[in-house]
């Protein structure tokens, strides 16, 4: 006999019975009443893809279902729901993969069909850190009962059960066939059905509202075995279902193989508008990539992550590792909120740093509301010294934090993204804040043992009144060495991304001096400048030495610039950016360069030209197309002549109507990108020209472009980058053309197709 069919208790009442064994589809099998209902998920639209059925795994009792935490839910329609009053159970074999914050106090249901605030139906969910429970409206009333000290365990299966009985008068919860938790009910009282809202699995029916395109409180994970009982089942038969469908395997549940609780990457990877060669999340939102570091040969990255979806909630920390910081393989999650830790509401930006001996440490922003100020500077030691691995994916938070900020150490409330080396034998940490009516900072502290730390006072402090749109806190402060000047004197590099009022969200820089002594800096040129002129796209900077070549290595965020319904439709939202090396030129400038070993990525070369001019080479350009590309292009130094621009259309579509112009105005000193006719879709946001001033004092123009997608980063002679965004609605919007008229010339020409680092 079937496992799923001998596992029945002998009292019948089995009013629903999903066994999601199906394996593929969209329907899901109610095996009580022969009803198939409609399994949600976003890729069966494949709006920007193709289409791509719901994620089915491997469960407990023969299959499961994967929910992805945004769009993947089981649809019960109201008039067919089985009606629940007197008494109910509800079972379930799950498997969280992450956990909600609670938005609006309210369960990530597993099964539900309720409306609170009408005290009608039943709720049985998850909730913050793991804890959970079972809630109905009855006798006009609300009543929840909660598991709080046995939460469900990431990654790991539980069988979980609720029973509700008017006789007993008695709410019950069981954890692996034993009882956890109970509540005594009004004597007599029956539960207040909701009849006319739809009975959801993984779905809230009262959720919290984000963005109009989202909702909280839905399940992620896998999910197996749901059934619904028209009585409450003793705990004789709980515990006999519970042993009875561990048989197969031994007496205990199954190891769930990280591959098989992990969402799949694949279905996404064929997003015409998703980048190939830019590091990203299998799925979901991220921002910032952060706290790079190399140890053992290999780099790491982390990264702000939501694994609920794409969207900005119940932020985590993700972990990418790599050779070559180009080829980036995926690792667990690095660091994640947990109740009584440091950060029970949310792991943000940080760093990492070298310990005592000389193995990674991760310094981060820990989020706990229930404190004042709700951001601390946290630490978390990697196992490596006691597992050996060298993925670091074991990390241990130290108990308490490392620094909490006083009344008086800068914008009280505002004091995160700490930037932590060690230099000498001390560590050094700046944090960033702001400070009341000057403007932002960045806080400076040190510390002789990495845990108790001294605070020095405001790093750097800039005039607000001439550079307003440095608002008034900094966020992500990096400081990196630059090595001697032309006069022999020590300069470093110190970026910045300001927020608040009036501030634009880029990042900044200023070339100075380090004082050790006062740990203060000290800028050559009080007006900051930008490393990228694409607005919105190169943010969030993060930045090392790399210890194997000596380069400084900045990263940052490429955000995407769309609509919630846009990236709610893609199942994805923001990538990293490319690596840059920066340096000091000769010149005294700041240099800017993509990291040589991208060239790694190199496919067919589809175009090299020489010496000829710019229609010459039009005219070779016909037939190169492409949204995957790597392009060089030197032009002849020009004559200045007024409004000729130089530069290079690229992501055109044949007649035109689609298209984007990357340009060098020399005679405004100009670098910009026109995206006026980026995309003909109303939806997207990618509109308007994006510029900088950039002086190249003579020197013959050199663009640098790489095309992944959506993605455009533009290098201009070692001085500048472009950073921007384009989501063509045509699917043949992938053609090249040179700007440049009245005889321009181009030196060189040369244009590779690029490979993705995930195929």
């Amino acid at each position: 006999m079937d496992n799923k069919m001998r596992n029945r208790p002998a009292g019948g009442g089995l009013a629903a019975y999903w066994p999601l064994d199906e394996k593929s589809g969209a329907a899901a099998l109610d095996a009580a009443g022969g009803l198939a209902d409609e399994v949600s998920y976003v890729l069966l639209q494949g709006r920007f893809t193709e289409k791509a059925d719901p994620q089915w795994r491997p469960g407990v009792c023969g299959g499961a279902l994967l929910f992805d935490g945004y769009s993947t839910w089981i649809t019960r329609k109201a008039a067919e729901a089985p009606r629940l009053d007197d008494a109910f159970t509800i079972s379930a074999w799950v498997a969280p993969r992450s956990y909600e914050w609670g938005a609006e106090g309210r369960l990530s249901a597993i099964v539900n069909r309720h409306d609170r605030e009408a005290a009608e139906g039943y709720v049985l969910g998850l909730f913050r850190h793991g804890s959970w429970s079972l809630q109905l409206g009855a006798g006009g009333r609300w009543h929840e009962l909660w598991c709080l000290d046995r939460p469900l365990e990431k990654g790991r299966w539980s069988h979980i059960a609720a029973t509700f009985s008017r006789e007993e008068a008695a709410m019950k919860l069981y954890l692996n066939g034993e009882q956890v938790a109970e509540r005594e009910m009004p004597a007599g009282t029956a539960m207040s059905p909701c009849d006319s809202a739809d009975l959801l699995i993984g779905k809230n029916n009262q959720a919290t509202v984000l963005a109009e395109a989202f909702r909280h409180n839905m399940f992620a994970g896998l999910m197996d075995d749901v059934r619904i009982y028209s009585r409450a089942l003793t705990v004789v038969e709980i515990a006999s279902a519970y042993k009875e469908a561990l048989l197969p395997h031994g007496g205990t549940a199954p190891e769930i193989p990280s591959a098989d609780i992990r969402l799949d990457r694949k279905p996404l990877l064929r997003d015409r508008h998703r980048p190939q060669y830019h590091a990203s999340p299998p799925v979901h939102w991220m921002n910032e990539p952060h706290a790079p570091i190399y140890f053992e040969g290999n780099y790491h990255l982390f990264y702000q992550h939501n694994p609920q979806g794409p969207y900005f909630a119940q932020l985590h920390w993700g972990h990418w590792v790599s050779e070559d910081m180009v080829h980036w393989r995926d690792l667990p999650i690095a660091l994640a909120p947990e109740k009584g830790a440091v950060d029970p509401d949310g792991v943000w930006s940080g760093s990492a740093a070298y310990d005592e001996h000389g193995v990674p440490a991760l310094f981060f922003t820990a989020g706990d509301d229930s404190a004042s100020p709700n951001q601390r500077v946290g630490l978390a030691r990697s196992r490596f010294r006691e597992d050996g691995d060298s993925d670091l994916t074991v990390w241990e938070k130290h108990k308490a934090p490392l620094i909490v900020q006083e009344k008086g150490q800068g914008m009280f409330g505002d004091f995160r993204d700490p930037f932590v080396w060690k230099e000498d034998g001390l560590w050094y940490l700046l944090i960033g804040s702001g400070t009341d009516g000057q403007g932002g900072t960045a806080l400076a502290y040190t510390s002789a043992n990495m845990t108790d730390w001294t605070y020095h006072g405001p790093f750097y402090v800039s005039d607000p009144s001439r550079y307003p749109y440095l608002g008034n806190m900094w966020e992500l402060p990096v400081l990196l060495p630059l090595g001697k000047d032309a006069s022999g004197r020590e300069k470093h590099l110190f970026l910045i991304s300001p927020i608040g009022p009036g501030s634009d969200v880029e990042v900044f820089y200023w070339i100075g001096e380090f004082d050790r002594g006062q740990v203060r800096f000290v800028p050559d040129h009080d007006e900051p400048r930008l490393i990228d002129v694409g607005d919105f796209h190169f943010t969030g900077p993060s930045g090392m030495v790399d210890p194997r070549t000596g380069r400084n290595i900045v990263f940052t965020i490429a955000q995407g610039e769309r609509t919630p319904q846009l990236e709610y439709d893609s199942g994805w939202a923001h990538n990293a950016g490319l690596p840059v090396s920066v340096f000091l030129r000769p010149d005294g400038r700041l240099g800017v360069e993509p990291i040589k070993e991208l060239e790694s990525l190199r496919g067919e070369r589809l175009c090299s030209l020489r010496d000829m001019t710019v229609e010459e080479a039009n005219g070779a350009l016909a037939e190169v197309r492409g949204d995957m590309l790597e392009i060089k292009v030197e032009f002849e130094a020009e004559e200045l002549l007024p409004g000729r621009r130089l530069g290079l259309w690229v992501r055109q579509s044949p007649s035109r109507d689609e298209e984007t112009l990357l340009y060098y105005d020399r005679e405004r000193a100009e670098l910009g990108v026109d995206r006026e006719k980026a995309t003909l879709s109303p939806e997207e946001r990618t509109r308007g020209v994006q510029s900088g001033t950039l002086e190249l004092a003579g020197e013959a123009l050199r663009l640098h472009v790489y095309l992944d997608r959506s993605m455009i980063e533009a290098y201009v002679n070692g001085l500048k980058s472009l950073t921007t965004r384009v989501y063509p609605s045509r699917t043949d919007s992938l053609g090249l053309r040179l700007e440049g008229s009245g005889g321009a010339r181009i030196r060189s020409l040369d244009i590779w197709t690029m490979n993705s680092i995930y195929l």
